[in-house]
């Protein structure tokens, strides 16, 4: 068990079916990548095999779904105990920088899950879908000047604007 925690965590996953490996963006994939090699670039064939393996269509947030997931974060972040600092919803992801005596890697599942279990209650789900893509990111924010670069990025991203602090 750990007896001590970043100042916060900067956690990012994606909307599910939105970024296949192959597309134009350029992939990275750890089973094929090392630190360091260069992004893989566009694969038309493996972008269409990723296309087609998916279960139902990619989910693509419009701007009042990406106002509801940023309007929700504050109460998921109450249910877990943890500090939020700022989040941010796009079409295509969602970005928070919250505290947290855990895990990284646990706080993000639990944050995808509760998230995604508020936000069926308001766009109810088909059975076997879901809003997100499978792991993220979860980068450890050790420092104040880290903390507040992040903060910074994040908070440019908002769909919505909810005054100074967050």
């Amino acid at each position: 068990m750990r007896d001590h925690y970043p100042l916060a965590y900067h956690i990012t996953f994606g909307t599910y079916g939105t970024r296949p490996h192959g597309d134009e963006r350029g992939t990275v994939d750890r089973a094929m990548n090392r630190p360091g090699d260069p992004i893989i670039g566009k694969d038309e064939a493996w972008e269409r095999m990723e296309l087609n393996k998916l279960r139902f269509p990619p989910r693509v947030f419009t701007h009042e779904q990406m106002v509801v997931v940023e309007s929700l974060v504050e109460a998921v972040c109450a249910r877990g105990g943890w500090t939020p600092h700022t989040w941010a919803s796009g079409p295509d992801h969602v970005h928070a920088v919250l505290g947290a005596s855990a895990e990284g890697d646990a706080v993000r599942k639990w944050f995808k899950r509760w998230l995604g279990q508020s936000l069926a209650a308001r766009y109810p789900l088909r059975a076997g879908e879901t809003f997100w893509a499978d792991g993220g990111s979860v980068k450890w924010v050790w420092t104040d000047d880290y903390l507040a670069r992040a903060v910074d990025y994040v908070r440019r991203q908002r769909a919505t604007e909810r005054g100074s602090g967050r």
